[in-house]
């Protein structure tokens, strides 16, 4: 830089000074609750990651075939049906050895 302060056109200290009426309002956007869950979160200037954090022990999809009767039974719990027989299957692991 050269040392020299530039000129501008705009007057700061005019600006500074202006207060906002009602009517200027129609320019600033509504903050929904819509709009807070689209908006990114950043803490200490880094963006923090939405969803579920990353897990030491990924779990792997597969497809497997079951009795109809293991199924209904596992389903019949409601929600998180696939974690229980994930469970029963670590629980019969420990039993064998």
């Amino acid at each position: 830089m050269t040392g020299k302060k530039r000129n501008i056109a705009t007057d700061l200290a005019r600006h500074d000074a202006h207060e906002i009426k009602p009517e200027e309002y129609e320019d600033i956007p509504e903050l929904t609750d819509d709009w807070f869950e689209q908006a990114n979160l950043h803490v200490g200037g880094k963006l923090v990651r939405r969803g579920r954090p990353p897990v030491a022990t990924r779990k792997e999809a597969v497809s497997i075939r079951l009795s109809q009767d293991v199924l209904r039974h596992f389903r019949e719990g409601g929600p998180g049906w696939q974690t229980r027989i994930n469970e029963a299957l670590r629980d019969w692991i420990k039993q064998v050895g």
